[in-house]
Formats: structure tokens, C-alpha cells, sequence
């Protein structure tokens, strides 16, 4: 199971209520986390996300209220005497900006910039996974990123008892992806069937993108910005932010199952008029709060 917990929901400056833009993912227990402004260590205090079990940081892009809340949780993990190097992959300038904010203690930390090729994958307890990156339209050089599991087969249970199969022929049948049974061939494909991996999708700031919503197809859980609403659009267009319409165009036309709006302006003081303008597009819409959780 996925746990992702919104630590920050808002964006650009800090309310009493909502933290800037940070998303803890929980997975396999390890911790990853979608941007990291400040207080983000603080926050997952709160909110019950171990800081000691942060593998990597996914930097959308260099704005201050994306990152400020490197240097304090990096300064932690050193008291705490963290083994482990933390991983911060973020866009072409983040090894330079990185070792500015840290003043130039970056031992602790390995920073690879990413561009549209870019992946970074990993083995997980049962499927391998995967981040990958995709540019968005925002600042120079923002990206948004997307973790998927592979697509796992899994075996049939009632197929495999009926012919018969128990023990190592299991393995067997993984190894080598046929066994013989009974003078009968039979292979993997025979008594398997696939189970699609678990898709998140993070934004970061960016307007309405078609690369989005190709990004997007099928997510269990569209993380998109709407830092306005429709009435605010020559604002939006302006500084390059998305409304609760445009992120609810993405997952409608994407078929995500889920949207979850965040970077949202301290202009709404009640969340219920951009979830009613998502909803308008596509209905199972929310607007993320800080404590908020999602299990996948």
C-alpha cells in the first residue's frame, strides 16, 4: 500500500493553516517527497512521516516555496547521524542552488539534475519501480513527475491447483517460463495473470499542458496544482498556474481516478468553491489541506 500525506498544501506564502508545497509517498518504508519548502520537516513531525526515512526529494523547480526546507532537514539527518546519502533529483541549476542554501556542507547529499529522459528506478519487495520526468510549463526548467510499478503477473490460484502445480515448479515456472507437467507443456503465461502497478503523478506549478494529461493516463492519483479559479484566469495566464478547471480537464481527459488539487492561494479561505469548480469537470476532486491522506 502507497501512503501519501499532503505536509504542505499551499503555495508561494505560508497561512496559519497551510503549509508550502511538500508531498510526503510512503512506499515500502521509505519516504519520498514531491518538493520540500519550509517547515517540511516539522510538518511530518506532525503528521506522523519519519524525516530518518527520507530516501529522495522530486524538486519541481527552484522557486523558494519549493525548497527552503532542504537545508533544515538536511541539518537534521547529519545530527541524527544519517548513514545514507539523500538522494535530490530537481532540474538543470539545482546542484548550484542546492550548494548555495547548504553552504557548500553537501556531503550528506547526491544531486542529479533530470531532464525528459531521465529515470530513476528501483526494486521494490515485489515489482521493480520507476520515477520519470516530464517538463511542464511554469518557470524555465519545472517538471512534474511520475511513479509507476510495473505491471506484476500474478499466479492463478484455482488454474494452478487444478493442474496440479505446488512447490518449486512455481519458481521454476518464473525462472524459466514453461515447466512440463504430466507430459504437457505449460508456460508462465498459461496460469498467470497481470495485476497494473500502482501510478502517482505530481505536477508541480504549471498551466493546463496536453503532456500532462499524456503523463497522466490512468493514475491512481493526479497531484495537480490550482493556484486560482476561472475568475482569476488573466492571473493564472499571467504567472503560469493552473485553475481547479484546468487540473480537473487533465484527470477528466487523462482517466486518473483520483485528483487532488494543492498550491493553493491563501485567497480561498474556504476550499469549497475550487472543489465545486473541479467537480463541475471531473467529480472525484479534492482540495488538498496539510494532514491530509491518501492510501493507494
Amino acid at each position: 500500500m502507497i501512503r501519501i500525506v499532503v505536509l504542505g498544501s499551499g503555495g508561494a506564502v505560508p497561512a496559519p493553516d497551510r503549509a508550502l508545497p511538500s508531498i510526503a509517498m510512503r512506499y515500502e518504508g521509505d519516504v519520498y517527497l514531491f518538493d520540500c519548502a519550509e517547515g517540511t520537516q516539522r510538518q511530518m513531525m506532525k503528521y506522523g512521516i519519519s524525516y530518518a526515512k527520507v530516501k529522495a526529494i522530486f524538486i519541481s523547480h527552484l522557486h523558494g516555496d519549493h525548497i527552503f526546507g532542504i537545508p533544515g532537514l538536511v541539518h537534521t539527518l547529519k545530527l541524527i547521524e544519517k548513514k545514507d546519502k539523500l538522494m535530490i533529483f530537481g532540474p538543470a541549476g539545482t546542484k548550484e542552488r542546492i550548494d548555495g542554501l547548504m553552504g557548500g556542507e553537501m556531503n550528506l547529499v547526491d544531486v542529479v539534475e533530470v531532464d525528459e529522459d531521465w529515470k530513476y528506478e528501483f526494486k521494490g519487495k515485489e515489482r521493480n519501480c520507476a520515477f520519470t520526468a516530464f517538463k511542464v510549463n511554469h518557470i524555465r526548467n519545472s517538471f512534474g513527475y511520475v511513479f509507476t510499478e510495473e505491471v506484476a503477473p500474478r499466479f492463478d490460484k484455482e488454474r494452478c491447483d487444478k493442474l496440479g502445480i505446488k512447490g518449486r515448479m512455481f519458481k521454476a515456472l518464473q525462472t524459466g517460463g514453461e515447466i512440463e507437467l504430466k507430459g504437457k507443456k505449460i508456460t508462465l503465461a498459461d496460469v498467470t495473470y497481470s495485476k497494473p502497478g500502482k501510478k502517482i503523478v505530481y505536477t508541480g506549478d504549471t498551466t493546463y499542458l496536453k503532456e500532462t494529461v499524456k503523463q497522466a493516463k490512468d493514475a491512481d492519483v493526479l497531484l495537480h496544482e490550482a493556484t486560482f479559479l476561472e475568475k482569476d484566469r488573466e492571473k493564472a495566464d499571467e504567472t503560469k498556474h493552473s485553475t481547479a478547471l484546468d487540473a480537473a480537464k487533465v484527470a477528466k481527459e487523462a482517466n486518473a481516478k483520483q485528483l487532488v488539487m494543492f498550491h493553493l492561494s491563501t485567497r480561498h479561505k474556504d476550499t469549497k468553491e475550487v472543489e465545486a469548480e473541479a467537480r463541475k469537470e471531473f467529480d472525484n476532486s479534492s482540495a488538498a489541506f496539510d494532514s491530509m491522506e491518501i492510501l493507494v
